[in-house]
């Protein structure tokens, strides 16, 4: 039977990731990911993980660095960042992705620079999407931890062999304490084998791994990376499923609905803001309202299809981004608007900035932009895109 305990969430992905038995942890601490690399430093330590080797590196490239050339060698990794960290780790990202290392990595989401802001939204994130890192995205304590466990048997598929990202927002998940269901490590053992890469660096039987590709062979070697990410789809969707059979919940998949049945209006965003919109929509509901959400998880690959089908019945659809693409819009609405283009249904589609640099956003936010909605239904003009509660007091004037 399943155990309880009330944790932090940056503790619970620890735990998570000690069971998968990594044998290479490499990191550089910074807010709000710090505490993860801590404790699993702890456990090393006090002898809770063994056969895993910690470097604690002098910058984020270097720590990336690290879990490529140990993934390269045939060995199971883990890393966590966040913000500029996650900035500096760019170059490495795109290239353990090139190399097909499915390494695992927790993303502690924050705003990045400039002006410095330590507060969550999702920036870091969505800035790495093309990188061709699966990303997955959690609710709450629980989901991140489970995710960690399901990323590496997603990654880790032969038919896939891709880096993923499980992410969390940073100190609305990261240092919040919630009950948490811990891991049997036999239970986990078998639900994820060992990890054993067709090809590794080996000096009795070398490969080259990261090698120039010229102009020939360029567009078909990202292709693959581009076709692994596809079917990662079906894959993730697979491992969703045995986890549920595995531990008893399911925790997993491309995206969850929640009151969508009869909705006209849909709410669609990621992360830790679900469970504030959950809490609007059950007032909205009682109401007769007639609201739903569609939460995000994978958003790396995009899943098309399945948000077609959650949202065939919509009149009226609201993306909620926390995270803007300068010059540009948010960039969930930017690709949502793509995946309902020349769909059979496509309905009317609201895009809201919010909750930027840690920026509340409480139950009356979410209502009045399901107001703004219900107006564009009833015939008023409402912009198609809206910076949520920008203070133009404090703008310079002009702007």
């Amino acid at each position: 039977m399943a155990k309880m305990a009330v944790m932090e969430g940056s503790h619970a992905i620890a735990e998570a990731a000690k069971v998968c038995r990594p044998a290479v942890v490499s990191a550089y601490p910074i807010t709000p990911q710090t505490h993860i690399v801590e404790d699993i430093s702890q456990m090393i330590a006090n002898g809770d993980l063994t056969n895993c080797e910690y470097v604690r590196t002098e910058s984020e490239f270097s720590a990336a660095s690290v879990i490529q050339g140990a993934q390269a060698a045939g060995a199971r990794t883990f890393s966590a960042t966040a913000s500029q960290g996650a900035l500096l780790m760019y170059e490495v990202l795109f290239s353990i992705a090139g190399m097909r290392l499915p390494c695992v990595m927790a993303m502690a989401n924050r705003a990045v620079s400039s002006p410095i802001n330590i507060w969550n939204d999702h920036q870091d994130a969505i800035s790495a999407r093309d990188s061709g890192w699966i990303q997955i995205w959690a609710e709450d304590n629980q989901e991140a931890a489970d995710m960690i466990i399901q990323a590496y048997k997603i990654g880790e598929d032969p038919r896939i062999m891709l880096p993923v990202m499980v992410n969390l927002d940073g100190f609305l998940i990261t240092h919040l304490y919630e009950p948490v269901e811990t891991y049997d490590q036999k239970t986990v053992d078998e639900f994820l084998p060992q990890y054993n890469p067709q090809y590794k660096l080996d000096p009795k039987q070398p490969v080259t791994m990261g090698a120039l590709a010229q102009p020939e062979y360029y567009t078909e070697a990202r292709y693959m990376v581009h076709d692994a990410q596809i079917k990662a789809k079906k894959v993730i969707e697979e491992v969703a499923a045995d986890f549920g059979k595995k531990f008893g919940r399911y925790k997993g998949g491309l995206l969850d609905t929640y009151k969508m049945e009869g909705a006209k209006i849909a709410l669609v965003a990621m992360g830790s803001i679900i469970g504030t919109m959950k809490d609007t929509v059950d007032e909205l509901r009682e109401a007769g309202v007639p609201v739903g959400i569609v939460k995000i998880r994978t958003y790396r690959p995009f899943p098309v299809e399945a948000l077609r089908a959650a949202l065939k019945d919509t009149e009226i659809v609201c993306v909620l981004d926390r995270n803007i693409s300068l010059g540009g819009e948010g960039a969930v609405f930017t690709d949502l608007k793509g995946a309902l283009y020349n769909a059979s249904h496509s309905p009317t589609m609201l895009g809201f900035i919010i909750g930027l640099g840690g920026r509340d956003t409480t139950v009356e936010d979410i209502k009045n932009i399901v107001k703004k909605a219900q107006a564009k239904l009833g015939g008023e003009r409402v912009s198609e895109l809206e910076w949520y509660k920008l203070d133009v007091d404090i703008l310079p004037e002009g702007i």
